[in-house]
């Protein structure tokens, strides 16, 4: 022995270290701090930031590792996370308190077999010594806890280096004896009051707010103690320096009892003048030694104050407090206990009598902040908090719906308080899960013995009879739980026989664990964390949330890593991984986490919810992360699929794709496990679309078709080249650039006609001749087939080349200059076309003809600017003075279509049979409108999918036919399949009152007809130039005039459907009769069908809710006196909502009511309406063609006469009428007899399911057990009819439930209607569906804000100025016109009465706001009784009232000061 020169504890816990270890690691504190244990010099001494890990690492092959840490509140929460692996090794861990404050290091003692504290820099020294041979003894690890220390003058006592490893690794000395003791020593083998400390003492009791851990076996805790008590022995063998446990001071007989942890010295010397106080300090930690503590404390004791230097701790009560509170509960009289803080020694003087004596005068029962000595100076870390983005509670409310009490996330906030800022952290949960589970296999192995032990069964025969159940169904979480409900109760904590298993009982229930790893909010689990979890084997499972949005992938370090992780657990082999995303598939999301829960080991659940916009200045939409969403599902980035080996050891297929594509590295993995091979076998036709061939089909179709092109191409060079390259979106650049070829063919030019974005950017200089034809998009962008070209085009130029020396061309523009009619928006009109012109320019290229420019309100439209480009053209050819012997040929229109179908059959059958293209033939596009189809292609993913070289995402919409939109239940369970099996999940409830599905992909066209019909419903007619689906009143007071109007709404759909029998031959597989031998027959319709599309529907005052006004063709209602029969009809004719933006040929009309007809001579009066349109409507420009246009220019006199020739009677004067109201009345209605009616708000009418509205599964849960019907609205939303009496509570239960009751919204949402818009309508220029909630989250609180949350305003909004949710009759209405910009209408009438008009011509949602703050604010102070806000815009001097449809641009733009001009 002798005196070193070791001067500061850290010093000499180093230097042991150094000597004693295999290998020690110091733990870098964060910059700028510097490690306390610099001054070691050992070559097994390594640096790291990430300890845990690298003990885990060099744990096999170390026969002793010690850790050496620094700065506790840097290193531990981390270090904690690796405990678990840690904790059975020979590991020590020396904790140096560098601030005072023991609350960081205290947290190890939930986690480790021993814990020691040394309150002096000697004692460091040498419980270092016995932690190091303690540990590489028992292959445990041990904490030890010291004070680093800086004065210069202190000298430690330090054992000989030479010693040092000898000691470490001699044999045991002194063994541990049969009655479990070393040499006797005097402890019982069960503690008094049968409670151990186990690793740290306590029983995790939630519901009391108690932090601490259940107990392990007594046994085993004493056999710890005697551990340590040996290795205690052989170390004061060593130093000759005793190492107590526990140490007492004071008077033998004291009242009172200072329990203490911490630096501060009170002696004998500080307790003797007070005589009746005693001191106790601990330096074992853990395992607390209960009967050597209740040995300790004095019978005379009957008050304890436990003192402990520590500033703060998350809970109510420390462990340490908790401990000495279990000891003594049984003590009698029972002492009270206490709790209070010890400052840090900061001088010599310490604790003195008088500090002793304060603390006395304060501590009785319920004190609160008693303190001794100083004041800590370090700052008081504040509550930490967590805030948990909106967002991440998609996923979360799916947990708890799914799994209920049972659910327990292991890392929610919430256990901040009691665990501290490490709780969220998915590492600490994780340990915290293996202990559990493990306490609760301690359970399993209780409950065995107590029902293998006879004598306590028959003791408890009730309690042994559902032990025994339990034990059969621990597993099953209903049958588990159940039985848990009744054990509880018959427990009993008294009885020392069952007390084991009472300390245990919170583990009788099956829970169901969730860690989730958040970037926001729960520190990402890293990849060591990852690998941890899934070699563990541990049945817990772990949602890792990517929250980076598909756009920025490129830009985020870690965007691939969760992708990743999903296929290194899977490459494990015994792990469940699953890829989901809510926003694209929820039912997916569902299935994915039920299969998790059930599967007996380690799950990995990946979900995508791309929200983290880093620049954003506020944050995202729901509508921004569906398309971020989408964008990576459809490109494959985020493919979705679920992965459970259980299947395969019964024979399954293991991997499910639950989405359309996948990447490179899924499919590799799968092509190893022979997975994808078998996928294809039993699904053929998935097979392109699993591997991505689908663009390999693609492209080899395409270059087929360019081959063919190539060799037309040599075939006619014997012209001048000309190379025509248009950019188009609707199709009228398509149109004039393909004229502008046939033309030049006729001149003797070798003319090519192509997209630009088709033809290669390097490949320009190359071509002599080049003429561009261009369109505007959106806010004078170009169309979408040209912005990559535009895109090379403004890279060539930010190069500063010429690269277009060579080139001659010539732009024509196609525009509108009236659609920005604002000044500063001037500039977007024909923006792309003068772009083009001026930047070939810059590139070197020269102008063969100066640019033509077409505007859309000329009198001609395009063509009279084309006229006079043209000819430019053909004279810088040489081609002017050709002449033209052979006429031009005629442009096909949707007449020629029509005409060429041979009645609506086209080449239908065909092109479902061509599997290299997921789209029709641009004809037979045309001709599935009749038979309620539309071709459309996700827009979304349009780009991404260009770029992939990939053919637009196509899919269909379907339509049904449902006239009064009144289905039974068993056609909406139908419905609900359909879209489930064929569609995207979702559907729609529409405008006019019918079912549409979207997303349906070619293949799935057929089956899904063949399935609606099998519900005894059809699609025929819902689309196209014929009558389309009749709509009736939904829910008028007058049930039997009701019925009669459904019945006439339903037989009138029938006597005008189209006679074809195409309908049934290509979807029913019906053949036509002898070879084609019958020929089809149109009596009504004629081969050409109607100009346009034709629109009916039936209105029952006083409700308009099918804006009867709004259509070619009303039927108002008109009862008998007695309201029960129906009299007949007032006829309307002559409504229409669609225009085009800026042509004001086009505008929106209300029907004319031409009088009274009988319900028979109803009938006629419709057949008469639609022969005369057929006969005169215009053909020849569709956007002039429907019936509203042709009474205009025939006059509405002349058109009602020639009805009335050919119906063979005349009208009737029509009988008084009145509409109060066009919305929906939600909520219970009672009907005639016992029947009655609910309504149901459904937003926009999309019948989906989303986190916390279920409203698609609750909905079918309806139609099981509902004895009635279902109505749909035109206002989208639902009315579950002919409800018996005796059903209402169950009908009331299942509203409930999935929250189908809740109409707790503002009259503003109820009255609202969008279309669906992006991102399947080919038609839209803005968002509608997705964006109006988002507008009325916004207004709806200047309602509130303005007291008007309850009144109803009419507000609707579309994609496009085609009007399907009929926006021109709202109160106020927004028209999409690119993306983000809006056309603004106000002043419809509150009942269809009466056409709003525009009021600006382009609104942003800031402006919208801005424009309507005041707006409403005025009608809230100034409104008259009972007026209507469309009303008050009027009156108030907003806007003008429109009178008619041809004056509806009329004064547009607002009236007085709320003026600007839109011309």
């Amino acid at each position: 022995m002798s005196a070193t020169s070791s001067t500061s504890s850290q010093a000499a816990v180093g230097r042991i270290a150094a000597l004693a270890s295999t290998l020690v690691v110091d733990a870098l504190p964060r910059l700028p701090l510097k490690t306390l244990f610099a001054s070691i010099n050992a070559a097994r001494i390594r640096c790291s930031s990430d300890p845990g890990s690298t003990l885990v690492r060099n744990n096999a092959n170390a026969e002793l590792q010690t850790l050496l840490v620094s700065t506790p509140r840097d290193v531990l929460p981390d270090l904690i996370t690796h405990i678990p692996a840690l904790q059975h090794s020979s590991v020590v861990i020396h904790v140096a308190v560098t601030n005072d404050d023991l609350v960081d290091a205290l947290a190890l003692r939930l986690h480790v077999p021993f814990v020691l504290y040394s309150s002096t820099s000697q004692q460091a020294h040498d419980q270092a010594l016995l932690a190091s041979r303690l540990s590489r003894l028992e292959k445990k690890a041990v904490v030890h806890i010291f004070h680093p220390t800086f004065d210069e003058n202190e000298h430690i006592i330090e054992i000989e280096a030479d010693k040092v490893l000898p000691f470490i690794r001699a044999e045991q000395h002194h063994p541990i004896t049969s009655n479990g003791h070393a040499n006797g020593t005097n402890g019982h083998a069960n503690s008094v009051n049968g409670l151990t400390n186990g690793v740290n003492g306590h029983h995790l009791d939630m519901a009391h707010g108690l932090a601490s851990l259940a107990p392990a076996n007594p046994k085993d805790n004493h056999l710890l103690f005697d551990a340590y008590e040996s290795v205690s022995l052989d170390t004061l063998a060593l130093v000759r320096r005793a190492l107590r446990p526990i140490t007492y001071t004071g008077p033998s007989n004291p009242s009172t009892l200072l329990v203490i942890l911490g630096q501060a010295v009170i002696d004998g010397k500080c307790l003797a003048p007070l005589q009746d106080v005693g001191a106790l300090s601990i330096t074992l930690l853990s395992p607390l030694a209960i009967p050597k503590l209740l040995a300790r404390i004095p019978l005379s004791v009957n008050r304890i104050i436990v003192l402990e230097q520590i500033s703060s701790w998350p809970t109510k009560y420390t462990p340490l407090f908790l401990d000495i509170v279990s000891a003594v509960q049984h003590r009698e009289p029972r002492p009270n206990v206490i709790s209070g803080s010890l400052g840090p020694v900061v001088d010599a003087k310490g604790i003195t009598t008088t500090d002793v004596q304060k603390l006395l005068l304060k501590a009785v029962p319920q004190s609160k902040s008693l303190h001794l000595g100083s004041s800590f100076s370090i700052p008081q870390r504040a509550p930490a908090t967590v805030e948990i983005p909106s967002h991440e509670t998609a996923y979360t409310k799916i947990l708890s719906m799914l799994f209920g009490d049972r659910l327990v996330i292991e890392n929610a906030p919430d256990r901040i308080p009691v665990y501290g800022e490490i709780a969220t952290r998915p590492e600490f949960a994780l340990s915290r899960v293996q202990v559990e589970l493990e306490e609760r296999d301690e359970l399993v192995r209780a409950v065995q013995a107590f029902l293998q032990d006879e004598k306590r069964t028959s003791s408890y025969p009730d309690l042994s009879s559902l032990l025994t159940k339990w034990i059969l169904a621990k597993d099953d979480s209903t049958q588990s739980n159940s039985l848990t409900e009744q054990i509880l109760p018959l427990l009993s904590d008294d009885e020392s026989t069952l007390h084991h298993i009472h300390t245990l009982r919170r583990h009788f229930s099956h829970s169901s664990r969730w860690i989730i790893g958040s970037d926001a909010w729960s520190y990402d689990l890293g990849a060591s964390g990852l690998h941890h979890l899934i070699a563990s084997g541990t049945n817990v499972n772990l949602l890792l949330l990517d929250t980076t949005p598909y756009t920025l992938r490129e830009s985020s370090p870690n965007a691939r890593n969760k992708k990743d992780a999903g296929l290194y657990a899977m490459n494990h082999g015994d792990v469940f991984v699953a890829s989901v995303a809510v926003y694209s598939s929820y039912g997916q999301v569902l299935q994915a986490f039920v299969e998790a829960e059930k599967f007996n080991g380690p799950s990995v659940i990946l979900a995508y919810l791309p929200y983290e916009f880093p620049l954003a200045t506020e944050p995202a939409g729901a509508l921004q992360v569906l398309k971020e969403t989408k964008l990576a599902v459809d490109a494959g980035y985020w493919p979705l699929y679920r992965w459970d080996p259980s299947k395969e050891r019964l024979g399954q297929e293991p991997f499910s794709l639950d989405s359309e594509v996948i990447k490179a590295e899924l499919e590799a993995f799968l092509d190893r496990q022979n997975h994808l091979s078998q996928l294809v076998r039993n699904a053929p036709e998935m097979a392109s679309e699993v591997v991505g061939s689908l663009g390999q089909n693609l492209k080899e179709a395409r270059r087929k078709k360019a081959q063919e092109s190539y060799a037309a191409l040599l075939n006619s060079l014997d012209g001048p080249p000309l190379h025509v390259l248009y950019a188009s979106d609707g199709g009228a650049a398509e149109k004039l650039a393909k004229r502008l070829g046939a033309r030049g063919k006729t001149r003797g030019l070798a003319v090519r006609v192509q997209t630009f974005d088709s033809f290669p950017f390097a490949d320009l200089a190359n071509e002599p001749y080049i003429a561009f034809v261009t369109s505007t998009a959106g806010q004078g962008e170009p169309p979408q087939n040209g912005r990559d070209t535009f895109k090379a085009i403004n890279a060539a130029i930010s190069k500063g080349d010429k690269v277009l020396t060579g080139l001659k061309y010539s732009v024509f523009g196609l525009g509108d200059s009236h659609y920005w009619p604002r000044p500063e928006d001037k500039h977007y009109y024909n923006r792309p076309g003068k772009d083009l012109d001026a930047k070939l320019a810059l590139l070197g290229a020269e102008r063969f003809a100066d640019l033509g420019l077409g505007d859309d309100q000329e009198a001609d439209g395009p063509q009279t600017g084309y006229k006079t480009w043209e000819p430019l053209v053909w004279k810088a050819l040489g081609v002017d003075n050709v002449e033209i012997l052979e006429a031009e040929p005629e442009a096909i229109t949707n007449e020629h279509i029509k005409i060429a179908s041979n009645f609506l059959r086209g080449t239908i059958a065909e092109g479902l049979l061509d599997t290299s293209t997921g789209a029709l033939a641009p004809t037979d596009g045309q001709i599935t409108k009749f038979h309620g189809i539309y071709e459309q292609d996700d827009r979304d993913i349009r780009e991404e999918r260009k770029e992939q070289g990939l053919e637009p995402a196509y899919g269909f919409m379907i339509r049904v036919r449902m006239p009064g939109g009144v289905c039974t239940p068993a056609q909406w369970l139908a419905i609900d399949r359909i879209a489930e099996e064929r569609g995207n999940s979702t559907f729609k409830l529409t405008t006019r009152q019918t079912f549409q599905f979207h997303g349906v992909i070619k293949r799935h066209l057929k089956p899904s007809i063949q399935a609606i019909n099998r519900a005894l419903l059809d699609t025929i007619a819902a689309c196209g130039d014929v009558n389309r689906n009749v709509l009736c009143s939904s829910m008028p007071a007058l049930k039997n005039v009701h019925t009669e109007m459904y019945t006439f709404a339903k037989t009138l759909s029938e006597r005008l459907m189209p006679r074809t029998t195409a309908y049934h031959e290509i979807w029913l597989d019906k053949k036509m009769v002898a070879g084609d031998a019958v020929k089809d027959f149109e009596p009504m319709y004629g081969p050409y069908y109607l100009p346009r599309k034709f629109k009916i529907a039936v209105a029952c005052p006083p409700h308009n809710d099918v804006d009867v006004f709004a259509n070619d063709v009303g039927f108002i209602a008109i009862a008998d006196k007695d309201e029960q029969h129906l009299l007949g009809f007032n006829v309307t004719a002559g409504g229409g909502m669609g225009v085009t933006h800026s042509n004001k040929k086009t505008y929106p009309r209300l029907g004319d009511v031409f009088g009274f007809v009988t319900v028979e001579q109803a009938y006629i009066i419709a057949e008469s309406i639609l022969t005369t349109q057929r006969d005169n409507g215009n053909r020849q420009d569709r956007k002039n063609a429907r019936l509203k246009y042709t009474i205009d220019r025939m006059g509405l006199d002349v058109f009602k006469a020639e009805v009335e020739r050919r119906a063979g009677f005349k009208f009737q004067s029509a009988r008084p009428f009145t509409f109060d109201s066009n919305v929906d009345y939600f909520g219970w209605h009672k009907g005639t007899g016992d029947k009655h009616h609910f309504t149901v708000f459904i937003e926009n009418g999309r019948v989906q399911d989303e986190p916390g509205k279920d409203f698609k599964t609750g909905l079918r849960e309806i139609a099981k057990v509902h004895k009635g019907t279902f109505r749909l609205t035109c206002n989208q939303h639902l009315i579950i009819a002919d409800i018996p009496e005796k059903e209402i509570p169950r009908i009331k239960e299942l509203l409930k439930k999935y929250k189908l009751d809740n109409l707790d919204f503002s009259g503003l949402r109820l009255s609202s209607s969008a279309c669906v818009a992006f991102p399947t309508c080919g038609l839209a220029m803005a968002e509608s569906e997705r964006y109006l909630p988002v507008l009325i989250d916004k207004v709806e609180r200047i309602c509130e804000e303005y007291g008007l949350r309850n009144d109803s305003i009419v507000m609707r909004m579309t994609g496009c100025p085609n009007g399907c949710a009929r926006p021109y009759v709202a109160e106020v209405a927004f028209v999409g016109k690119s993306p983000g910009v809006y056309v603004m209408l106000l002043g419809g009438g509150y009942y269809g009465q009466r056409l709003n008009k525009i009021y600006r011509e382009s609104v942003t949602g800031h402006e919208i706001l801005e424009i309507l703050r005041p707006m409403i604010k005025r009608y809230a102070l100034e409104r008259l009784e009972g007026e209507r806000f469309g009303d008050f815009t009027i009156r108030a001097g907003y806007i003008a009232p429109t009178t008619s449809g041809k004056e509806w641009y009329d004064r547009a733009g607002g009236e007085g000061e709320y003026h600007i001009d839109t011309a």
